[in-house]
């Protein structure tokens, strides 16, 4: 039987078919909650990998104009289900591949990047750049574990600097104390700006 392959729609489709979806909580994160009530309105957010898509309700309250996107249907179907009137926010897209309007603001990040093999990921940075204007963040939970198995692939320490710090500049970095089972004790809130000028 031929290994699954986390970077394929197929292999979180079956997940979310199968109901198996242990990295998804249920609601909001507190943490993001607090960020959002001192945010100005008016925004532009992107969610990538958005799954059931708790944020976007609560990004679009806080009156940002938010796009969520996820290359499994089934996720967009559950999505679509809980947001209701919110759903036209999320789209069956490839967040490597898909053109989006840029620039957006604000790229959240929540079970993304972890979920993602580990040969993907010098492709992250460069690609929220991309979609980010000069100064825009890059804002969420970073999961960080030692071990090689995955999904959930966690990161080492240093990495995430490793795959940041060309592009981004490190503003906030918190501990998470409602974190679900699967995160618990392995993930922080940070916020990455997006440097103003050009790369080396």
């Amino acid at each position: 039987m031929p290994r699954e392959d986390a970077a394929t729609p197929e292999f979180w489709e079956k997940r979310f078919l199968e109901n198996f979806t242990p990295w998804d909580a249920g609601r909001v994160p507190t943490a993001l909650e607090q960020f959002l009530r001192t945010e100005p309105r008016g925004q532009r957010a992107l969610i990538p990998g958005c799954g059931s898509g708790y944020e976007v309700r609560a990004f679009a309250e806080a009156g940002f104009d938010v796009l969520a996107v996820d290359f499994a249907q089934a996720a967009i179907e559950r999505a679509q289900r809980i947001l209701g009137p919110l759903s036209d926010r999320v789209r069956l897209a490839d967040f490597f591949e898909s053109d989006f309007e840029m620039p957006f603001d604000l790229v959240y990040e929540r079970a993304f990047l972890c979920a993602l093999p580990r040969r993907l990921w010098p492709r992250y940075a460069p690609r929220v750049a991309e979609l980010l204007r000069p100064g825009g963040r890059l804002t969420g939970f970073f999961f960080f574990d030692d071990t090689e198995r995955g999904p959930p692939f966690g990161l080492k320490s240093g990495e995430l600097e490793t795959l940041l710090e060309r592009e981004f500049d490190r503003t906030v970095d918190a501990s998470v104390s409602d974190s679900i089972p699967i995160f618990a004790g392995k993930e922080r809130w940070q916020i990455w700006t997006r440097s103003t000028s050009p790369s080396a």
